[in-house]
């Protein structure tokens, strides 16, 4: 009589399936995709790049007031085309029952100086206690010399 021997670890797939993966990763990919156009709030604007920006959070609030200038002299209340004349009073209206009176400005790095002065003289019109100017972060390359100061009037 002989032993009968089962084969059973011959059955066992062990390769893994990755297609249900990549499936689920393409379909996250397509979502963030469309979603992440929708989460900036206000105009899309060029921002002065500086080395030590300001860290303020509160501007990415959902009741945040953003005021934006284009390169070409626009200006935008939220996401509303407004001129500057008109700004002191809708801004006054949206500070009306607030308590927090903060309003940021962000203005493209290419707009005319006395455009952006035009805006800040306009908010503060309104009774704004906080002007936020907002910045973006210089993007710096590992291998660049420090820049030396220079000394003035030689």
């Amino acid at each position: 009589m002989s032993l009968a021997k089962r084969n059973e670890g011959a059955k066992v797939n062990s390769d893994i399936n990755v297609t249900p993966m990549v499936d689920v990763m393409l379909v996250l990919l397509i979502i963030f995709m469309v979603i992440t156009p929708m989460l900036q709030k206000g105009i899309s604007v060029d921002m002065a790049k500086v080395n030590n920006p300001t860290p303020m959070q509160d501007a990415d609030k959902e009741d945040a007031l953003l005021v934006s200038v284009m390169k070409n002299g626009d200006v935008f209340f939220g996401s509303d085309k407004t001129s500057p004349d008109s700004l002191t009073e809708k801004v006054k209206d949206r500070l009306a029952n607030r308590t927090d009176k903060r309003v940021y400005v962000k203005a493209d790095a290419r707009a005319h100086y006395g455009n952006v002065v035009q805006v800040v003289d306009a908010v503060r019109a309104a009774g704004v206690d906080d002007l936020g100017l907002l910045t973006d972060q210089r993007k710096t390359t590992p291998n660049a010399p420090p820049v030396a100061p220079t000394a003035g009037g030689q």
